[in-house]
């Protein structure tokens, strides 16, 4: 029996196409303003508070908040929702501290890889430098993972033409601009996206009425809401460490720190995309623990669709793909810059080309191939929530290590190499395999029967939280 749509392929596709065009010709009109090599890599130094604080929301807030924090929540409970919502925000404060910091020691600089190549040797230089664009690469695939998978599961649209719609329209403007197209988009997107997310909350509320309440998931489910409830506890912290620590190695967001026209607009910037960001975030969590207390076998990555098209109206719909490429195209576009300006600036330090290449354009022809990558991966449909969390592990097992180092002047090279290669290893140990039921340590190397309960259930906590301390540990022994 053929499955039953919420709107039709071509309508879909139409809405899909032009709302990519309107964006990509804005981008490109707005940018024929604004050329040269400053205005690509920083926007010329000089972008005021509403649209640094648009930028920064937009950026942070991709498709995956559709969709990862309902996941989340519906295993790890109400301490996954603060976790998640939380672990998004928090760089916003942290960078405050560390964005003054790299902006009064690197005036000139236009990102933190930049920053640690002037710090430690070129060993760890690369090894940072290679483990930011995988990270940012593995989100870029996650976001047009998830815009297409989104798209499929209300219109049967097929995933790659979603895919592809959504890359080349974001490659048009994106690779023609820099950040100055990236930011202003960026503001645009950003009103979109704030105006959609109101009217779907207020259906969601509507149409859930007393359900869209902490006391109906605690009759439910207690568990879930529970303060002796383990698994929300290790999944608040798991995803709190991981979250923080990918979006503190996120390009996107130091190029927004240097592109501030000065240090008060920065931190008052930071500060309002904090508070814009924990609540938005923990809806969408909450709104994953209101729909598998509805009904356990709903789809738990689903659980705010299921909730906003119980009427299954045709009007939602449209306003749900609007939403997820309004924060899919924001979203990528931050990406593609952040990963071609990180060629352009490091890429010098890397190859040992002719003097006469033109990096930018380099960079371009970067940008296209993993762009084709990512075409091939999102039209395969994978795990989005996995992606991430692989991703994470690789940021966890850095983020302590190259982040002392910005007030621990005594930590050489070879200390924090090692550091981070130790944690990488261990993480990797631990973390789970997709269905999560065992790790290359445990279940593999290992069997689980010898292991306590608690380690065998709680394996993506340990895998983050030996990836993100025991480099510190070895730290302290090389320097004993």
């Amino acid at each position: 029996m053929d499955k039953i749509y919420f709107i039709s392929q071509s309508t879909s596709l139409s809405l899909i196409i032009i709302i990519s065009l309107i964006f990509s010709l804005l981008g490109v009109y707005h940018s024929n303003k604004f050329q040269g090599i400053s205005n690509y890599l920083t926007a010329n130094r000089n972008i005021g508070l509403f649209s640094l604080t648009t930028s920064l929301v937009a950026s942070a807030l991709g498709a995956w908040i559709l969709f990862g924090p309902a996941a989340a929540a519906s295993w790890g409970g109400i301490g996954a929702v603060i976790g998640y919502s939380l672990g998004t925000a928090f760089p916003m404060i942290f960078l405050i501290f560390l964005g003054k910091k790299i902006r009064n020691e690197s005036p000139k600089g236009s990102s933190l890889i930049e920053f640690m190549r002037k710090k430690f040797g070129k060993s760890l230089f690369k090894l940072i430098l290679l483990m930011t664009v995988f990270y940012m690469f593995i989100f870029l695939c996650a976001e047009v993972t998830a815009v297409a998978v989104l798209i499929n599961y209300i219109s049967g649209t097929e995933l790659w033409i979603t895919a592809l719609v959504v890359l080349l329209a974001t490659l048009s403007y994106t690779l023609y601009g820099g950040l100055r197209a990236s930011i202003f988009t960026d503001n645009i997107q950003m009103v979109v996206i704030g105006i959609l997310l109101l009217i779907s909350i207020f259906c969601i509320t509507s149409f859930t009425g007393s359900e869209f309440s902490f006391a109906f998931v605690e009759k439910k489910n207690p568990q879930l809401l529970s303060a002796s409830y383990i698994p929300s506890y290790t999944a608040g912290l798991t995803f709190f460490i991981a979250v923080a620590a990918t979006n503190l190695f996120h390009q996107g967001n130091w190029q927004r720190v240097y592109a501030a026209k000065d240090y008060k607009t920065l931190k008052k910037s930071l500060i309002i995309s904090f508070f814009i960001i924990v609540p938005i975030v923990f809806f969408m969590g909450f709104a994953g623990l209101v729909s598998f207390s509805i009904d356990s076998s709903n789809r738990p990555d689903l659980g705010f669709f299921t909730l906003l098209l119980k009427e299954q109206t045709e009007l939602l719909s449209l306003i749900i793909i609007t939403l997820g490429l309004a924060l899919t195209i924001s979203t990528v576009d931050t990406l593609v810059n952040a990963i071609s300006s990180l060629f352009v600036v490091d890429g010098k330090a890397i190859f040992n080309f002719n003097k006469k290449i033109d990096y930018l354009r380099l960079s371009k022809y970067f940008i296209i191939f993993l762009s084709l990558i990512t075409f091939l991966i999102a039209s395969k449909g994978f795990d989005i929530l996995y992606l991430f969390l692989l991703a994470d592990l690789f940021c966890c097992a850095f983020v302590l290590t190259v982040f002392y180092s910005f007030y621990n002047k005594d930590i050489k090279e070879e200390a924090a190499y090692l550091s981070i290669i130790i944690g990488l290893v261990g993480g990797f140990l631990m973390f789970p395999f997709p269905d999560f039921s065992k790790s290359l340590l445990v279940g593999i190397l290992m069997p689980k029967e010898i292991f306590n309960p608690f380690i065998v259930q709680s394996l993506l906590f340990l895998s983050f939280a030996v990836a993100t301390f025991l480099p510190v540990v070895i730290l302290k022994i090389k320097k004993l």
